[in-house]
């Protein structure tokens, strides 16, 4: 199951059952089984002490996902975003909210199903599935 809620801000999620079956459909490409992931759209300043607190990073972010998987194969998690984020970065990208949220919803999901960012080559892989992804949605 996917849900979403909403924190300390006020947001409509527009298509909401075609993005969560957009995110079924990515969870069982990858070859997983989707369990319960919750989506937790917030603020800057929300995010900001998650980040601190749980990761102890000091910094800014637009997603931090927390992986409650217990079984392997099983896709299980907390997927926090950053709407301020998002909007910014959606700017400083040039694309739409609309598009720069699915990149966001999709890259928590990648994490979910091992894919990471930390490094030049990691960072490339998760862009393209990102990408693939997003355009198998339109």
């Amino acid at each position: 199951m996917i849900s979403f809620h909403s924190e300390d801000i006020a947001i409509k999620i527009q298509q909401k059952l075609k993005l969560k079956n957009w995110l079924k459909n990515v969870i069982a490409h990858e070859g997983f089984s989707l369990g319960e992931v919750n989506y937790i759209f917030c603020s800057d300043d929300y995010l900001l002490k998650i980040n601190i607190e749980y990761l102890d990073h000091d910094y800014l972010t637009d997603i931090i996902t927390f992986d409650n998987s217990e079984e392997e194969k099983l896709i299980e998690g907390d997927i926090f975003i950053s709407i301020d984020r998002v909007a910014d970065n959606a700017r400083t990208f040039e694309v739409s909210f609309e598009h720069e949220l699915k990149r966001v919803l999709v890259h928590g999901i990648l994490h979910l199903c091992g894919y990471f960012d930390k490094t030049d080559e990691q960072e490339k892989l998760m862009r393209f599935k990102e990408n693939h992804y997003i355009a198998l949605f339109n």
